[in-house]
């Protein structure tokens, strides 16, 4: 398996995480889970193999180009064949730049993201698929939301401000906090909830629990550390609160998910 991650070049390092290349080994094919991570991404599939994800106890092949919303239970999904993923991820505010729908709407869901964005983006996929190098084909996606980006600009005040919200919440989620960021910006904590969801896709609490949990799952995955440690390290209250919520969100307990992960599950974990 390969799995590299590339930063974006500067102009979109506010918006965008980063871009990242997966590359299966084999044609072998084999069962996985994606966890909630927080954020939206969007992946070509390059490969000549292809994904399919579980929705109402049914497996269905995803698009070529998917737009992944906000994920927040686990996700069963299948690798078939030889596949080759290329993506962006965006930070958990800055999808809502660069289109007009609600982020909330795909909550939970993998859309063909050609139906999203337009046709210029299946333009680019098929590009993507003539074009070998892989520096080459990350600056024709940079390329692309350069222009994307520049259509909506108008909307920039406000998605900023989430952002701003974001960063305060990340590490402190509390009644106190919320009603703080609310008298600072002269909004109801309601106002509050309701713009945060409509940018992000989740409610603020929900956001910091899947924030938290991440933390949780890169020292699960690092295995360096005792359960209690990692609990009290993620800013859980005790080892049967993120025990529970582990497995909330992961279907699996920490110890047994540290004896069973996937690679691929590993390479996302860290990054």
């Amino acid at each position: 398996m390969v799995f590299k991650e590339l930063l974006p070049e500067p102009r979109l390092q506010p918006y965008i995480k980063c871009f990242y290349l997966y590359e299966s080994d084999s044609d072998r094919s084999y069962d996985d889970i994606v966890f909630p991570s927080g954020t939206m991404e969007v992946i070509f599939n390059l490969g000549a193999g292809n994904w399919k994800s579980k929705k109402d106890d049914t497996f269905f092949t995803t698009p070529p180009v998917e737009l992944w919303g906000q994920i927040t239970k686990p996700l069963a999904i299948q690798s078939v064949g030889r596949n080759i993923m290329l993506g962006f991820r965006f930070y958990p505010h800055s999808a809502a730049y660069f289109f007009d729908e609600k982020v909330s709407e795909f909550n939970n869901e993998i859309v063909d993201a050609t139906h999203v964005f337009g046709p210029k983006l299946r333009t680019l996929y098929l590009r993507l698929l003539e074009t070998a190098d892989l520096n080459a084909k990350v600056a024709m996606i940079e390329d692309y939301l350069r222009s994307r980006l520049s259509a909506t600009e108008k909307k920039h005040s406000k998605i900023k401000f989430i952002g701003d919200i974001v960063s305060s919440l990340k590490k402190n989620y509390s009644d106190d906090n919320i009603l703080s960021i609310s008298s600072r910006y002269n909004i109801s904590s309601r106002h509050l909830n309701t713009l945060f969801s409509q940018y992000t896709g989740l409610p603020p609490k929900l956001f910091y629990k899947i924030n938290r949990f991440q933390h949780s799952l890169n020292l699960v995955s690092a295995n360096e550390e005792k359960l209690t440690n990692v609990a009290y390290s993620a800013g859980y209250f005790d080892q049967a609160h993120f025990i529970k919520e582990f497995k909330l969100f992961t279907g699996f307990t920490p110890n047994s998910f540290a004896a069973q992960a996937s690679p691929i599950n590993q390479a996302l974990a860290g990054s």
